[in-house]
């Protein structure tokens, strides 16, 4: 393909990504460096006979106007935002670092802050689920791939329903569920025997349930991508395989997994970017008492009436900063192998 041919091929998708990727991320970059003014104070005296003058503090209106009209993104911090107590936390950090006696008091404190307490279940919620869901994704493949054609679109309708849920539809369902009044709640009472247990009272499993519905909701899409693979696996190879003896897992093993690891990798990428940026299961099963997500902060900072825009796009450079390093040794394996390819 000429150079020509390409520059105006590429051209719309170029643009899309400039307007709705670039740009936004810039937006957001130099916001998180800016704060909202203070309002400006002046003195007044007010006078009043038979108590006197007394000097009263208020806002000057028209100075704070002029001020935010003059320069609209705010007053220039730099990194104070990143720093402070809602993001990074450097001098708390800093100080429970000198003043903790043991590892377990410093893991304490530094949990406390907001933004730790949030990647501690962002990164847990993220490790669980992704290889799960690959693994069961995988499973369900190979067994509605092994069945005979006229059940295949059946349980393929059927693995395919709770990712045509909405996200925030299916975690509200199984947040029901569990409640002490749900089908799984009153069963967990039953086998508990204490009228008073709950899984939303407990952090553990609250944090249990979220996995289990962030594997649940995307391990159809694992399948899809799949089974669609399994649909281009050369039958030579799985036929040579059983003429020399190999058991089904030993085909699985050397035949089907080894054709399927540039889908694994694709699975991956998404899955980790997706995972990272949870947010609908924590608002579904109300459950920021005891897990939170960046994606969680961001909302809870736009949110309310006073929206703290430069907190919130701290918070979500910090995040696109945590995909970068997530996806980074993804990308570095799958360059390796292109360039061992080529």
């Amino acid at each position: 393909m000429r150079h020509k041919t390409f520059l105006w091929f590429f051209l719309p998708t170029g643009l899309a990504m400039l307007l709705f990727i670039a740009l936004p991320i810039v937006s957001v970059l130099v916001q998180s460096v800016f704060a909202p003014h203070e309002a400006v104070l002046k003195e007044v005296e007010n006078c009043t006979p038979l108590v006197g003058c007394v000097t009263e503090t208020t806002i000057d209106q028209e100075a704070t106007r002029e001020l935010r009209e003059n320069q609209p993104l705010g007053r220039f911090v730099g990194l104070d935002i990143y720093l402070d107590r809602g993001h990074l936390a450097v001098a708390e950090v800093g100080q429970a670092w000198v003043d903790a006696a043991t590892w377990d008091e410093f893991w304490h404190r530094l949990f406390n802050l907001p933004l730790y307490r949030a990647l501690s279940f962002t990164l847990t919620f993220t490790f669980l689920v992704t290889p799960l869901l690959i693994l069961l994704g995988l499973m369900i493949a190979l067994a509605v791939n092994s069945l005979h054609r006229h059940l295949k679109g059946l349980m393929i309708f059927f693995s395919l329903l709770p990712m045509i849920v909405t996200p925030l539809i299916g975690s509200l369902i199984l947040f029901w569920m569990i409640d002490s009044r749900g089908i799984i709640g009153s069963a967990l009472v039953s086998i508990a025997g204490d009228p008073n247990f709950s899984l939303k009272a407990s952090t553990g499993l609250m944090w249990v349930s979220l996995i289990v519905y962030g594997v649940w909701h995307s391990a159809p899409f694992a399948f899809v991508v799949f089974y669609a693979g399994l649909q281009t696996l050369p039958k030579d190879q799985l036929e040579s395989a059983q003429i020399d003896g190999a058991t089904r897992w030993q085909q699985v093993r050397y035949v089907v997994i080894p054709h399927l690891m540039p889908l694994v990798t694709f699975v991956a990428l998404i899955q980790l970017m997706d995972n990272f940026r949870i947010f609908e299961p924590i608002v579904g099963f109300n459950a920021s008492a005891h897990a939170t997500s960046l994606s969680w902060i961001i909302f809870n900072d736009l949110g309310g009436e006073t929206r703290q825009l430069s907190a919130a796009s701290a918070t979500s450079v910090l995040t696109i900063f945590g995909v970068a390093i997530l996806l980074s040794p993804v990308l570095v394996r799958t360059w390796r192998d292109f360039r061992g390819k080529t």
